[in-house]
């Protein structure tokens, strides 16, 4: 299930790479409170829609950069997100959750089907997290062209 606005965000530590970070490095979740953070949940790097995505967060980045720390994650390790990253030009880093745990916390592991095959995959959603470690706004089932407008309307 996910967790829903109000309630305090499930902490994790994770491997994170991007935005100075090198391979190796890990992120906890806790130790970010007293500055609004941003998870973006998103199904794998390097296709269409996440590539979509990622550069439109990309492109409106010096809107965004003041707002809040935003980390995309995904179940991709932290060598494909380091080439996602100098592919693309990211500017923010990427958290590996190769084990699944985060998904599964923040509810975003679930079944999908796409040309009749049912699978499981990460839904594409976006939990904004308060200074106090509480989830202020979930954007679930976002369209990647939408999301950089939606996420900037929740930042304003």
């Amino acid at each position: 299930m996910k967790p829903q606005v109000g309630e305090t965000a499930p902490d994790f530590t994770a491997p994170v790479v991007g935005e100075g970070i090198g391979e190796g490095e890990t992120i906890t979740l806790s130790a970010l409170r007293g500055r609004s953070v941003v998870l973006v949940f998103y199904p794998k790097d390097d296709t269409p829609g996440c590539t979509t995505q990622a550069c439109e967060l990309r492109d409106g980045w010096a809107d965004l950069k003041d707002r809040a720390r935003i980390y995309g994650v995904s179940i991709d390790d932290v060598k494909s997100h380091g080439k996602f990253i100098r592919k693309h030009s990211l500017p923010y880093p990427l958290i590996s959750d190769p084990d699944k745990a985060i998904v599964e916390a923040y509810g975003v592991w679930v079944e999908k089907s796409m040309y009749g095959k049912t699978f499981m995959g990460t839904e594409r959603t976006t939990f904004v997290i308060g200074t106090d470690g509480r989830i202020e706004q979930v954007l679930e089932k976002v369209s990647p062209k939408e999301h950089l407008a939606k996420l900037s309307a929740v930042l304003a």
